[in-house]
Formats: structure tokens, C-alpha cells, sequence
């Protein structure tokens, strides 16, 4: 049946099986998350001065304002993660492969990896090292008062910090890698089986 009824949906069906449908919407969504990153040292802010954090002892507000340098560094770096991957993200697949949703979604995965390792290896030390060294066990309250009760305190935490950064960003690299790696093949195997398939 060839008629406008039963075909006005092809376009929409073809846009998406270009994969368009999935790679731009997750270049938009990189924007925002980006957008949102620089939007986190003011959420720490408001919330420290919600909860009087400048009405705290000497201390706690020398601390607060390190760890606040810290967090806009890493807002800023994060910033720079999402939006230099949202570029890429729209070249993830190749109009014509059979699997073009999987790269889209490996990318996504690599980029939130190297994200949460960076807050966790660079802020999570940064308060482990600053609060242990200028505020001892009252570091607990601190973490709380402006938003961030997961930040741990102690040389143990000042040395795991780091390593657990690291091993984030290697452990969702090596999961986006898997589903690349899966994908290529899968395309590759396809290609080849059309080009020796013989045609009738």
C-alpha cells in the first residue's frame, strides 16, 4: 500500500534509523549536564550560608572556603568534560550501521566516568587532606553544613581518595570499551556477511 496514509510515517522511522534520534539529543544532554556542573559551586554556596556556615568558628569557615575553591576548580573541570564530549557523541556510529543506539550509550558511559572521577579523586582528597589537617573529627560537621555529608575525613581517606578516582574512571572506561568493542564486531560481521552474501 503506497499511498501518504501509510507511509507519512517513514520519514520519522528513517530519521531514526540514521541514528540522529539518538546522537543529538545526547549532545543536548551533555549541554545541560555541562550547564549544570557550573552551577554547582553556587548550589554549595547557598547551602552553607543557609546552614551558617560564615557563623561557624574560624576554622570550619578557613576550610569551607578551601574546599569551596576546590569544588568551583572541579565544577569548572567538569564543565570542560561534557562540553568538549558533546562534539563527539554526535560521531559515535556512522549513518548505515546497524548499531547506532549502543555507541551513543558507551559514550555516555565513558564521559560520566571520567566526571565522577574527577569529584571523586580531586574533591575527595582535597577534603580529606584539608579538613583532617586543620579540623580533626569536627570535619563530619563541616561535610554536612554545606551539602556534601559522602566527603570523608582521615589519612586513610586522603590516600584512597585518589585511587578510587582513578579506578572509577578506568572501571566505566572499561565497560564503554566492552560495548564498543561489541558493537564494532557486530557491525564488522555484518558488512562482511553482506559483502559475500550473493545476490539472487
Amino acid at each position: 500500500m503506497d499511498n501518504v496514509f501509510f507511509n507519512f510515517i517513514k520519514p520519522v522511522l528513517a530519521f531514526i534509523d540514521k541514528g540522529d534520534f539518538f546522537r543529538k539529543p545526547f549532545g543536548w544532554l551533555y549541554t545541560i549536564i555541562a550547564v549544570i556542573n557550573l552551577i554547582i559551586p553556587i548550589a554549595v554556596l547557598i547551602a552553607a550560608i543557609d546552614n551558617k556556615v560564615f557563623s561557624m568558628p574560624g576554622k570550619f569557615v578557613f576550610v569551607f572556603i578551601l574546599i569551596f575553591l576546590v569544588v568551583a576548580f572541579v565544577a569548572w573541570l567538569s564543565f570542560q568534560i561534557w562540553w568538549d564530549r558533546r562534539d563527539k557523541v554526535t560521531i559515535t556510529s556512522q549513518e548505515g550501521e546497524e548499531f547506532i543506539a549502543t555507541p551513543v550509550f558507551s559514550h555516555l558511559i565513558q564521559t560520566f566516568g571520567e566526571w565522577l572521577g574527577a569529584w571523586i579523586g580531586i574533591l575527595g582528597f582535597s577534603f580529606a587532606l584539608f579538613s583532617t589537617i586543620f579540623l580533626g573529627e569536627e570535619a563530619r560537621l563541616l561535610s554536612g553544613q554545606i551539602g556534601l555529608p559522602f566527603l570523608e575525613t582521615g589519612i586513610f581517606f586522603i590516600i584512597l581518595m585518589p585511587i578510587y578516582g582513578f579506578l572509577t574512571v578506568v572501571f566505566f572506561r572499561f565497560l564503554a570499551e566492552i560495548f564498543r568493542a561489541l558493537t564494532s564486531l557486530a557491525n564488522t560481521a555484518k558488512r562482511q556477511l553482506g559483502y559475500f552474501e550473493k545476490p539472487e
